[in-house]
């Protein structure tokens, strides 16, 4: 994968047939990679969605929108795309956006997701934005989906959210369907969310067959960290979602001692947020959810920021408790 490491490299050597999946898959020349969650759809929990929209809500408007932040993207040497289901007309977005631009592995790697369904119908006052189902059937059914769109684009697909609850990773039926799109040269990995993620990719790890997890890491919420680092040993690519908290870690949260601290080194709050997440050992690749141009400038600057022993330290006082992090969380409005 483009996170190769010399010990991955020497696992999948003795893995005959992992060996053209790994070298098909694109080097990136940045470890920031683009998620399309707040760009697929008119609605999302991100603070401030809808000004970072500016009004413009229609399909056509949020196209161009989200070719705009493509093209800056990819100027600025971001190789990996993360896509779902869920996200309204994102794996549509991007398909157009790689189709008019000939782009394809090994240039960039392009993952996506399955186990959620898009409900909202374009509205953001929707009383249910997605539903949540992980069974065979749907397996079955998205991964067509998806194929439809992104065709032979399609490197990395994952379950959408696995959680110790939802039985997923104990799902017969889905767990070989896996198996059989792994051993057909697909990369599989799982997403994971809320206070048990640790428990789920501990989990994982037992199970087996996956390449990748993606989990929530971020100043505040900090608990997958050990298990994030235990599947970064066991040769899995790390990657972190929701690194500025849905908002929280930027200009708009208003946290204190995170905007002292970017002043500091004359940085945005969020560039110091995706910085401090960066700094980790286990962290492979590490998403902006951007939604303009301007906030992904803002993000990028992160991936140049070295952070001081000092000023790590001064951040170690920014986190909550998990359980109280993922309550505010569920609270957050859309848009």
């Amino acid at each position: 994968m483009w996170w190769l490491s010399c010990r991955w490299q020497a696992r999948v050597s003795l893995d005959s047939g992992r060996i053209a999946n790994a070298n098909n898959l694109g080097l990136p020349t940045n470890r920031i990679g683009l998620g399309l969650a707040a760009l697929g759809r008119p609605g999302y929990i991100n603070l401030g969605h809808a000004a970072d929209l500016g009004g413009r809500t229609d399909e056509q408007s949020m196209q161009r929108q989200t070719h705009a932040v493509l093209d800056a993207a990819y100027a600025r040497g971001v190789r990996y795309f993360d896509v779902a289901r869920s996200y309204g007309k994102a794996e549509a977005f991007l398909a157009g956006w790689l189709s008019s631009h000939d782009l394809g592995p090994p240039e960039v790697t392009v993952g996506s997701k399955w186990g959620y369904m898009y409900t909202a119908n374009w509205r953001v006052d929707a009383p249910v934005h997605e539903v949540k189902d992980l069974s065979i059937t749907t397996l079955t059914r998205q991964l067509a989906e998806t194929r439809a769109l992104l065709g032979s684009a399609l490197q990395l697909y994952q379950i959408h959210s696995a959680t110790i609850d939802s039985g997923v990773l104990n799902d017969r039926a889905v767990l070989d369907k896996l198996a059989e799109l792994r051993s057909g040269g697909l990369s599989i990995g799982l997403s994971v969310t809320g206070p048990g993620q640790a428990k789920a990719i501990e989990r994982a790890l037992e199970v087996g067959g996956f390449d990748t997890v993606q989990a929530t890491w971020n100043l505040l919420e900090r608990s997958a960290g050990p298990a994030l680092a235990a599947a970064h040993d066991a040769g899995l690519g790390v990657i972190v979602k929701e690194a500025l908290a849905n908002g929280r870690l930027t200009a708009r949260g208003h946290i204190a001692e995170l905007g002292e601290a970017a002043s500091q080194v004359g940085r945005t709050p969020d560039a110091l947020a995706l910085a401090a997440v960066l700094a980790q050992p286990w962290a492979d690749i590490v998403l902006s959810g951007a939604a303009n141009v301007q906030e992904l400038s803002s993000n990028l600057a992160g991936y140049e920021l070295e952070l001081g022993s000092g000023l790590i330290d001064h951040l170690d006082t920014i986190r909550e408790d998990s359980l109280a992090y993922w309550s505010v969380r569920a609270a957050l409005p859309w848009n």
